[in-house]
């Protein structure tokens, strides 16, 4: 899709309301290709492999390491590197099977993923996951914590077999991205615009860092030019950023039953995300509520209220629109092919997603 965003000029908003974008399809001669089934051949035995990673004898730490990896989540990292490494193999006139560290770099997305999900679990105080209740719940918290580190370290392993130095660098900045991501969850910013700034290196380094990084890693596997390296990473730094933004706003617009975890959360939790931060500017009333993470009686549902009331859902999903089309624009400079557009596509499954 080639979208165009139009900007209202009166707005003193920091980021202006874009008025609804108007779409047409550059895609005329079929409808572009399911990206979940274009993926689903070379991720059937993805959990399979996974689990033949964290093999260990101690019954206990396997039952705990396996519990996520039961078959029943979207898999929408391992997809999107598939889905890459497909595009980026035919761009350089390679066909046939995945390259064996490319379906490893897919499988390792998805365990690092996954670790820090449990470890996110732990510092947030979850009881909910995927609509299961969470392994800190079930096992404990330092149970959960070992686990974490646990997969995070199969990962690694798998990721040394693969034997590219360049590719463990890249994907090591992962882990790292993911510690600096959390501090700075931790910690706000008295100014406007610096907040807003450090909402988002903060979404990228937590989100956007591993799906950008991953789809560098299976590019550099097929190809030289550091071109098709910065495509591959950009495009999933958007598509990252974009979805953690609509996964920002969902916390204010879908129900529980449908995000297979409590609604509200991040606001109890003390953050204040994309839709506060646009609320913010209507309802300056939110700026003492967010320095001190919403944490006197009454700020959690004030600030719910303020949302609702002000421009911060629209806003935050025309934001997400944005990274969106600078995905669509960066992956099109690849030539055409199936798993191509199946990530074109991806990206307005992205914005209208529902949990």
């Amino acid at each position: 899709f080639v979208c165009i965003l139009i900007y209202t000029h009166k707005s003193k908003l920091l980021y202006p309301t874009p008025k609804p974008c108007y779409c047409k399809r550059i895609h005329s001669d079929a409808k572009l290709k399911d990206p979940f089934t274009l993926a689903q051949k070379d991720l059937n035995h993805l959990y399979d492999d996974i689990k033949k990673e964290l093999f260990v004898s101690k019954s206990e730490l396997k039952s705990i390491c396996d519990y996520y990896f039961d078959g029943k989540g979207k898999a929408f990292r391992p997809m999107i590197v598939v889905l890459m490494a497909r595009a980026c193999n035919s761009h350089s006139n390679r066909d046939g099977d995945l390259l064996p560290g490319q379906r490893s770099i897919a499988m390792i997305s998805e365990m690092i993923h996954t670790a820090s999900l449990v470890h996110d679990d732990v510092i947030d105080g979850s009881d909910k996951r995927r609509g299961k209740t969470t392994i800190n719940e079930v096992w404990g918290e330092r149970k959960a914590i070992l686990a974490g580190d646990f997969i995070l370290s199969a990962a690694s392993m798998a990721l040394a077999r693969i034997g590219n130095n360049t590719v463990v660098s890249v994907l090591s900045q992962v882990t790292e991205d993911l510690v600096r991501g959390e501090f700075m969850q931790l910690g706000s910013k008295e100014n406007e615009k610096e907040r807003f700034k450090h909402y988002l290196d903060k979404t990228f380094k937590k989100t956007a860092s591993l799906i950008a990084n991953s789809c560098k890693a299976v590019s550099i596997l097929v190809n030289s030019d550091p071109e098709v390296h910065e495509i591959a990473f950009q495009y999933g730094r958007n598509v990252g950023i974009a979805f953690q933004l609509v996964d920002d706003v969902l916390d204010f617009t879908a129900c529980a039953s449908q995000l297979g975890k409590p609604s509200a959360t991040d606001l109890k939790l003390g953050l204040a995300t994309g839709p506060v931060l646009f609320a913010c500017q209507q309802f300056p009333e939110l700026h003492g509520m967010i320095m001190r993470r919403f944490s006197s009686s009454g700020d959690v549902a004030r600030a719910w209220q303020y949302v609702q009331e002000s421009e911060g859902v629209d806003q935050t999903n025309y934001l997400a629109q944005h990274y969106c089309q600078e995905a669509i624009r960066q992956i099109s400079l690849l030539r055409p092919s199936l798993e191509r557009d199946a990530l074109i596509r991806l990206t307005q499954m992205v914005l209208t997603r529902d949990k």
